[in-house]
């Protein structure tokens, strides 16, 4: 077993590698965060408002996930920041007592975008709640997200779609390295808040590693991979991915932002990544999708009407334990409270999977835990992703 160690020097984070796999980029590390410690490689829920949609506090600790995600954005607009100071910061108002990463209302450029303007000074939004105008600059990000008092803080980047080739990809990269520098300097508690930066540069390798090369400079405590997972082909993807773990500081968390496939997660692993955050799997138990090692089910399906089996026989998750996918058939078409229990299941699935993985890396047998994971996945080998299969033999995983 791999026991080489490396500390970060920020007061409030530090990352221990534990373990790393011999053949492929895959590590194991303890992060540790004001709030409490978390093992990687980790997913994170997505709680855009202060909640998971579909899942209450307590049972996200009882699943045992150690950090989630709240949106500068969505909460800087409602409650609003002042409010939520008033209660000991984003944590209190939760009533959550592990960490939160707040990301910095960026990727709204893109969700949002034809209701964004973005200019030098920051991002100028029409909100879409009233239609007022609000200007979101790198300092303003960075105070709503000192007021929500979040463990990990996003700097306020320049977003385009992964789509989009030209000039303005360009642009926008060398402006998230300016707003980088403006968000350092605005951060009023560096003392227990962790600022990521983010890199960016599209799809075009110049660009991305010229990023890479400027951030780094940056002593900031932990890289995100932005601009990705966003409808671009999976071959340009993983090589974006590749490409930022290979030129990002060792001792350092990375957070790979968007991705919640489990074969992307495995895959991203293998090349590198610590981090992870998706709305994937909420967002898919609302529609009836139960996450499975062999793909999902589509609980509402009439197959299901008369399958007294859990939704996954293995899982130790509440939904499993206590409900067949009979009843949770027939719930769907009464009570939401289905949409609630496949929540719950989806995200045991993702923090499940994840643990499986962390552990694979410890005992040095990440390598077949990958074979086996695709095996499952896919029963016939021709089913193989053929991203999925190239991006692994980059670092040295061969697919039987």
């Amino acid at each position: 077993m791999s026991t080489k160690k490396a500390v970060c020097s920020v007061a409030p984070l530090a990352l221990r590698i534990v373990a790393e796999c011999p053949v492929s980029k895959a590590r194991a590390c303890d992060l540790r965060l004001p709030h409490c410690t978390v093992n990687t490689p980790v997913f994170m829920p997505v709680g855009t408002q202060g909640t998971m949609k579909g899942i209450t506090v307590d049972q996200l600790e009882d699943l045992g996930c150690q950090i989630c995600l709240g949106n500068t954005y969505h909460l800087g607009m409602r409650p609003g920041p002042e409010l939520i100071e008033k209660v000991n910061g984003l944590h209190g108002f939760m009533n959550w007592k592990r960490n939160l990463l707040t990301d910095s209302g960026g990727f709204q450029m893109v969700s949002l975008v034809e209701l964004s303007e973005v200019s030098e000074e920051g991002v100028r939004f029409r909100s879409p709640y009233d239609g007022k105008e609000i200007l979101l600059t790198p300092e303003q990000s960075i105070a709503i997200q000192n007021s929500l008092g979040s463990d990990i803080m996003m700097q306020l980047d320049d977003v385009v779609s992964s789509t989009v080739t030209g000039p303005r990809v360009e642009e926008a990269m060398k402006r998230s390295i300016r707003w980088l520098d403006r968000c350092i300097a605005a951060n009023k508690n560096p003392d227990r808040q962790n600022l990521f930066a983010i890199i960016q540069g599209g799809l075009n390798a110049e660009l991305r590693k010229a990023c890479l090369d400027e951030m780094t400079k940056r002593d900031v405590p932990g890289f995100a991979i932005g601009g990705l997972s966003g409808g671009e082909e999976k071959d340009d993807f993983w090589k974006m991915v590749t490409l930022s773990t290979d030129h990002l500081p060792r001792e350092k968390p990375r957070y790979l932002m968007g991705v919640g496939y489990a074969v992307d997660l495995v895959v991203c692993v293998a090349l590198g990544c610590d981090m992870f955050d998706c709305v994937f799997p909420t967002r898919t138990a609302r529609f009836g999708s139960a996450l499975v090692p062999w793909g999902s089910l589509q609980i509402k399906q009439k197959q299901f009407a008369k399958d007294f089996q859990p939704i996954d026989p293995d899982c130790q998750c509440a939904t499993c334990r206590r409900h067949s996918r009979t009843y949770l058939h027939a719930l769907f078409k009464t009570d939401t409270a289905a949409m609630h229990h496949i929540t719950i299941h989806n995200i045991a699935y993702q923090l499940t999977l994840m643990r499986s993985v962390r552990q694979s890396i410890i005992e040095q047998r990440f390598p077949e835990f990958v074979r086996q994971f695709m095996r499952r996945m896919f029963p016939l080998r021709e089913q193989y992703p053929a991203w999925a299969v190239e991006a692994l033999a980059s670092v040295n995983i061969t697919l039987d």
